[in-house]
């Protein structure tokens, strides 16, 4: 397979001899990102699958369709608040490789190594592998497959976004953009057409025969998980044209437009669907869309969801992919020399991009990859709230610049934010502790692997520095 993505290079670039040459050790990725491409990211990663899943799932726990409506609207707040908070680091540290890079200069070389070492080897391929997958699973409402084709159409689907890459990261962004458009027509139609036409009008704190589940907590954090992904857009900073400015707008302009569609989007299912429906449904885009539009409101939603993987698993493919591009700059993984090459025709770190292509190829074949990668949720979400928390470390580290961007009612609102991230951490060790553990062996895993590197290179000039 990496042989295949070679070839490819070698077409396009027209590189004699079949390797891939850079005239620079280190090059730069090419800047030529703007805020809309930005809001775009933000948007097509953060509106996946999870707002068709989840709000059977929310409103079994909360009880109540109003209560329902109240947590979804709760959870993009703290997520706001965490948002508005890491967009002052970013417009101070507007880096290749977002978190991971903040990680390392707010805290120390290693904070940063086992959250890349867990993000670039099991949670981005192993969450590009899903998406993949699910995107491959939503084709066969028009293609039916078997278990094998489905693999195959999954990686070819993976290949295609993996060239445009390539080729351009710009490409591929207005690529996500349109995607994003494409996705958001048929969740347009539901709260359109569900607000004015639907009948049910059944937003009340009554629980209407509803059993209350695990409650709040279970509730928020299905809720949260939905709102999940704006983070990655910072890993775009290095690309992007006045990062400074531009990485900050694109953050929060996109997770505010998702807020506002999902408040809606919740509204219209319960204007639509009684709360009790609502909560029998396994899939309430399905049946709402049957509801309103009849038959055809299964391919409908089907082609909403198609497009909602096939955009996240882009944004999810170029956030692992500048990862494991800044992890080689720091000399944080063996053969990082590869890893940190920039293509000097397309600007694009293709080495990085076929590491991560090769990675996710196997997640698929092997077809495990959801058991992995929720075991990783647990340690993910511990690196994103200590990412919220540094804005302290920042405040006193950077002398400040009145230009940029600053977080708003500081510091009330980056405790609001690392508050919710240490709640989903509590409820998570609360529901699944054995998964939590096992999460948190597999990130220490990489500490032989980053102490290796460290003696490695430590007698150059170009050594990982702590």
């Amino acid at each position: 397979m990496e042989a295949f993505l070679i070839s490819i290079l070698i077409k396009i670039d027209n590189i004699k001899g079949g390797e891939l040459l850079v005239h620079q050790e280190e090059g730069k990725l090419k800047r030529n990102l703007g805020l809309r491409e930005g809001i775009a990211y933000v948007i097509g990663f953060v509106i996946g699958t999870g707002i068709f899943l989840k709000p059977a799932v929310v409103l079994v726990n909360m009880g109540s369709s109003a209560s329902a409506l109240i947590i979804w609207i709760v959870g993009g707040l703290i997520s706001m608040c965490s948002a508005l908070t890491i967009s002052e680091i970013a417009a101070y540290i507007p880096k290749v490789g977002g978190l991971y890079t903040y990680l390392v200069e707010l805290y120390n070389d290693v904070v940063g190594f086992l959250y890349g070492w867990i993000e670039v080897i099991i949670s981005s391929p192993g969450g590009s592998a899903a998406l993949a997958i699910a995107c491959a699973t939503f084709a066969t409402y028009f293609i039916p497959m078997g278990k094998w084709e489905l693999k195959l159409f999954a990686i070819f689907i993976t290949l295609l976004i993996v060239i445009l890459q390539i080729i351009s990261t710009k490409l591929s962004l207005q690529m996500q953009g349109i995607a994003t458009i494409g996705k958001l027509v048929p969740m347009a139609a539901i709260i359109i057409f569900g607000l004015i036409n639907g009948t049910a009008h059944d937003i009340s704190f009554a629980t209407s025969g509803i059993i209350k589940g695990a409650g709040t907590g279970v509730a928020l954090l299905g809720v949260l998980w939905s709102y999940d992904g704006w983070m990655n857009t910072c890993t775009l900073g290095d690309e992007m044209i006045h990062p400074e400015k531009n990485l900050p707008k694109a953050i929060i302009i996109g997770l505010a437009f998702v807020i506002i569609v999902y408040a809606l989007f919740n509204t219209a299912i319960f204007n639509v669907m009684s709360a009790p429906q609502v909560a029998a449904s396994e899939s309430i885009g399905v049946d709402v869309s049957k509801k309103l539009f009849g038959r055809g409101g299964t391919t409908l939603i089907t082609i909403g969801m198609l497009l909602s993987s096939f955009a996240a698993l882009n944004a999810q493919l170029a956030s692992g992919i500048r990862v494991a591009f800044a992890m080689g700059q720091k000399k944080q993984l063996p053969k990082y020399k590869i890893l940190n090459r920039v293509n000097p025709k397309l600007g694009t770190p293709v080495n990085s991009i076929i590491f991560q292509t090769v990675i996710s190829i196997i997640f698929i074949l092997l077809g495990n990859f959801n058991t992995i990668t929720d075991l990783c949720i647990f340690v993910i979400w511990i690196f994103f709230t200590l990412g919220v928390f540094s804005i302290f470390i920042l405040r006193k580290k950077y002398p400040r610049d009145e230009k940029l961007y600053k977080v708003p009612l500081y510091p009330i609102i980056p405790i609001i934010g690392g508050i919710g991230g240490l709640y989903l951490i509590f409820v998570t060790i609360r529901d699944s502790f054995k998964g939590s553990m096992l999460g948190l062996a597999l990130t220490l895993i990489g500490l032989p692997v980053y102490y290796y590197c460290k003696k490695k290179y430590s007698d150059k000039d170009d050594a990982v520095k702590e």
